[in-house]
This record gives C-alpha cells, structure tokens and sequence, in this order.
C-alpha cells in the first residue's frame, strides 16, 4: 500500500510519530498528550516533544502578550527598573 502512495520505506509508527509531534506542537499539556496517545507514563510521551522554531515562536508569542498586557495595566508598581517588563518580539 505505501508503494502506491509512492513512500516504500513508510511505517505506520512514522505517521504515528509525525501525528504525536504536531499534537505536542500544539501547546497541550503533557498529561493530555499521554491521554491522547494511550500512554501511562510520561517519558513515552516526552519523546514527542521536539523544540521546535513554531513553538519558540509560541513562547515569544505568549510572553510578549503578557507584557503588553502588564504595560496597559494601571497601578502603581514600586519595584522600579527591576520590576520593568520589556517586548521579547
């Protein structure tokens, strides 16, 4: 069958892999990732999750939310420049 798809070398654990991968790459919690996979421990479920750019992308993403977010809010803050949040985008 994988002849005819034109990927001879093909096994069902490397669509599994690829499958799991995209699903870790999607920000879900480990225990979800185990659920979602069958797993019941978590070092079968960490190998699925690669660094990758999209998720350093993610990190920057939601960090630079949270600043903003800090920026807009009113208050006074008293920790001065150490207490000073910066754009990480």
């Amino acid at each position: 069958m994988v002849e005819a798809l034109g990927v001879p070398n093909l096994h069902f654990h490397d669509l599994r892999h690829t499958g799991n991968t995209l699903a870790a790459d999607t920000g879900v919690s480990l225990r979800n990732l185990m659920a979602r996979m069958g797993h019941d421990n978590e070092r079968a479920a960490l190998r699925y999750q690669h660094r990758s750019n999209s998720a350093d992308r993610a990190i920057a993403d939601g960090l630079n939310a949270l600043v903003q977010a800090d920026q807009k809010r009113d208050g006074d803050d008293d920790d001065g420049a150490a207490g000073s949040l910066v754009p990480v985008a």
